[in-house]
């Protein structure tokens, strides 16, 4: 089974849309996407609203969506293509608590790719992407934290200057970089990219079994 994560500094970046694109373009991976959701304080976990509950049961949930209209994020992966789409929610920081649950999903996915930069604490995929915009000055602490572990970078043109406070490139500056001008989210390159780190990773995975 492949893994893949697909960060971003902030939202409004392209993460879904990215995450849709990999799905409609490698159908044959039978995926299972994950989109990961952690609130603030004031909404419920449960079901995403406004509420003044402290119970330990709206802490988190797992969902799968059925929805194929494309109206929300979930949906939107069915509609690409995934074979299932799960919806995570968490209170913020307690991510930690549905994993559990998730990795239990994830044990039956025949490959699985996550929407989320904090997952990068609990997991380690066999591919870790992450989506940038210059023009946006919000960059995430999870998205900071994390932004060494990417293997690749997608990032938006057009940018000419950094928007982001004492945050730096460098920690990528080596790693293989996408540029896109959205639409789309995804490149042939990016795809080919893709499929060529799953099919090495699955190769090494075989030769370690025969050792």
């Amino acid at each position: 089974m492949a893994v893949i994560v697909v960060g971003g500094h902030s939202r409004s970046v392209g993460k879904t849309s990215v995450v849709a694109g990999i799905i409609a373009a490698l159908p044959d991976m039978h995926w299972t996407a994950v989109k990961i959701t952690q609130y603030g304080h004031g909404i419920c976990s449960a079901n995403g609203e406004p509420c003044d509950c402290a119970t330990d049961d709206h802490a988190w949930a797992v969902t799968e969506e059925r929805d194929r209209s494309g109206e929300s994020d979930s949906s939107r992966f069915l509609v690409s293509g995934a074979a299932r789409s799960l919806w995570v929610r968490t209170r913020q920081g307690l991510l930690a608590e549905a994993m559990p649950r998730l990795r239990k999903e994830l044990a039956v996915a025949e490959n699985a790719i996550l929407e989320s930069n904090s997952v990068m604490r609990f997991l380690r995929p066999d591919l870790y992407l992450t989506v940038l915009d210059a023009a946006n000055p919000d960059f995430k602490a999870s998205a900071k934290e994390y932004l060494d572990r990417a293997d690749a970078v997608i990032l938006h043109e057009g940018s000419t200057q950094i928007a982001w406070n004492k945050v730096s490139l460098k920690l990528v500056s080596n790693k293989p970089t996408f540029r896109i001008c959205p639409p789309p989210y995804v490149t042939p390159e990016l795809i080919e990219f893709v499929r060529q780190q799953i099919e090495m990773r699955a190769a090494k995975s075989r030769e370690d079994l025969k050792i």
